[in-house]
């Protein structure tokens, strides 16, 4: 009981020093996380399930793609904590939070592609949306 504590413990302290590191754990930074993780989701579904990835030459699930996900999601709160970092310097919040926003924009981009590699139908303004997007 007492090792279960301890790991707890120190989960919950790594926890709170990358929550800290990120800005706080507010509604941004868990909408952020919680893309992140539909994106991912959906990512795998497309190439394991679906088999219609544009990530890979058979459009199957690859490992190493799924890592290199993994590590792109991995540096994109990288570089959330500099922002954050940058806003606590300058006295601001505006940083961090628009650094949030686009990734959180980008991430609900990837899923909305996702979605369409699996055939869901889309409202032809996403896919137009998209489109321009993708365009600029």
């Amino acid at each position: 009981m007492a090792v279960k504590n301890m790991i707890l413990a120190g989960a919950g302290a790594a926890g709170a020093v990358v929550a800290g590191l990120l800005g706080g754990w507010d509604t941004g930074i868990q909408s952020l996380c919680l893309f992140m993780l539909v994106d991912y989701l959906t990512g795998l579904l497309v190439a394991g399930l679906f088999l219609n990835s544009p990530k890979t030459a058979r459009g199957a699930l690859n490992s190493r793609t799924a890592w290199q996900g993994l590590l792109r999601k991995g540096a994109s709160l990288g570089v959330v904590m500099i922002a954050c970092r940058l806003d606590l310097m300058l006295a601001t919040n505006m940083i961090r939070d628009g650094t949030v926003i686009a990734y959180s924009l980008n991430e609900l981009l990837s899923i909305v592609e996702n979605l369409g590699l699996m055939g869901v139908p889309l409202p032809r303004q996403v896919v137009r949306a998209i489109e321009v997007l993708k365009e600029q």
